[in-house]
């Protein structure tokens, strides 16, 4: 039976206001609430509750029959608390279906794996704890990196944290001729199954969708469906896997998106098609091993990191990011590491990207007027951000030092208090010593005195 695993990819960073160099040390709040608030607000009525009910109506009108899964960022979720509660419950209401599984991630949407091994941990660890928190499940045994980073090195890393699987790209100048409609492992790790995104079925939908000029519009349900029955019978997984904003954003409701979702599942099921979550195909038996020397992602035609670290911009500001790593992991300050948190946002970087720089058009999802002015007011911000780190330093170095020294005038305290034990003891001591020589000396004298006249008793 052919299986469909379907992924909803859900990210919202936490955009920086205007931040010029005179607020540097002056102002310690980098967000725009508002537009943050504002861009959530839409998203959620435009495409995350609609799109919520359609799902838990199909759940619940298929019974166990329908499953999706959901890679859902932690700074989406510390904003949907903020701003959208609504969305919030409406996931709840999916995950208490049962057939409903969030992939593993990182809590900031960030590049970690690729700057810090132990950072890197630390946020997995956390996206772990915050989808506990808000659903009350523990995420499954597939991780999904930042818009599916991977490599042969974030395969060992997610096994020794507990994942048997990893979901990513299906990217072409790693498969070559192999199709992406199996289960794959990694070549270093073996024990960590591949499963890959089909990029040509999914982006038909993410960007062809509402395409007029597109040489197949328009894509119905049953072309879609046609396409993969049309596949050689062996190639039995198909992995689609797409941003939720496809549906009702990138492709506005009035093109029949959200049709397009309802009646998927339904003319699926009815072809004998059947739905999974990707634990379920991590015990399924890999058809070859495949090695990703160098990470892929699913961004832009190149599938690699260059969305990110293509100029000198990103890298700088990469590489002065992450060189501050260890020493927030230092802190106790909570302030400090959630900003250290919000600025690891992947998109930051993005925003700086000249790839496909051209009129410098500002857009809800990236407000600046240039990749240059992207990198200056985010390095601005990283200016002020060390600044604030420094000088919390430097208090917890002062704080450390007094802490010293207490508690070197505690073990003075203490050791003076066991000397005076010892020598109140030996003072006790030496007064019931003179006691005893006391006693021993009022015996004595009368026995003397005795032998005394009995000396001269017979000297007589």
């Amino acid at each position: 039976m052919r299986k469909i695993c379907l992924n909803f990819q859900i990210h919202q960073p936490f955009r920086l206001k205007r931040y010029r160099f005179f607020n540097i040390g002056e102002d310690h709040y980098y967000y725009d609430d508002y537009a943050n608030e504002s861009y959530v607000r839409k998203m959620a009525d435009l495409s995350y509750l609609p799109a919520n009910k359609i799902l838990l109506d199909l759940i619940k009108a298929n019974k166990n029959r329908f499953k999706v899964s959901f890679s859902i960022s932690g700074t989406a979720l510390d904003q949907f608390e903020l701003y959208t509660p609504e969305v919030l419950e409406s996931f709840k209401k999916l995950a208490d279906t049962g057939c409903v599984e969030f992939l593993g991630g990182t809590d900031a949407q960030s590049l970690a794996a690729l700057a810090n091994r132990k950072e890197f941990e630390n946020q997995v660890t956390q996206h772990r704890e915050k989808i506990k928190k808000f659903f009350g499940r523990e995420v499954g045994d597939v991780f999904c990196n930042t818009s599916m980073l991977y490599s042969n090195d974030i395969a060992g890393y997610v096994e020794e944290m507990g994942f048997h699987g990893v979901l990513t790209e299906g990217a072409r100048h790693i498969l070559g001729w192999k199709s992406p409609n199996y289960v794959y492992c990694s070549a270093t790790n073996p024990r960590v199954k591949l499963l890959l995104r089909n990029y040509k079925l999914s982006d038909d939908i993410r960007f062809n969708f509402s395409s007029t000029s597109w040489s197949e519009y328009p894509l119905t349900v049953e072309k879609f469906l046609y396409w993969m029955n049309a596949c050689d019978e062996k190639e039995d997984l198909f992995n689609i896997s797409l941003d939720y904003t496809t549906f009702g954003d990138k492709q506005p409701a009035s093109s029949g998106i959200f049709d397009f979702l309802r009646y998927l599942p339904v003319y699926a099921l009815k072809q004998g098609f059947s739905f999974v979550n990707p634990s379920e195909m991590v015990s399924a038996a890999p058809i070859a091993p495949v090695s990703v020397r160098f990470p892929i992602s699913w961004m832009d035609e190149e599938r690699d990191t260059s969305a990110w670290l293509g100029n000198e911009l990103q890298q700088e500001a990469f590489h002065q990011l992450y060189d501050l790593a260890e020493r927030v992991a230092l802190t106790d300050s909570k302030r400090i590491k959630a900003d250290w948190k919000y600025l690891q946002a992947c998109d930051h970087l993005r925003f700086m990207s000249t790839k496909h720089y051209a009129t410098g058009r500002r857009t809800p999802y990236n407000p600046y007027d240039s990749p240059y002015d992207a990198f200056i007011n985010y390095m601005n911000v990283l200016s002020d951000f060390t600044t604030r780190l420094q000088k919390i330093e430097k208090k917890e170095e002062q704080s450390i030092s007094v802490g010293e020294l207490e508690k070197a005038l505690q073990e003075k305290d203490r050791q003076y208090a066991k000397i005076k034990l010892e020598l109140d003891k030996l003072r006790v001591s030496v007064a019931k010593a003179r006691k005893a020589f006391a006693a021993i000396e009022e015996i004595e004298e009368p026995v003397a005195k005795k032998k005394t006249s009995r000396a001269k008793k017979a000297d007589k």
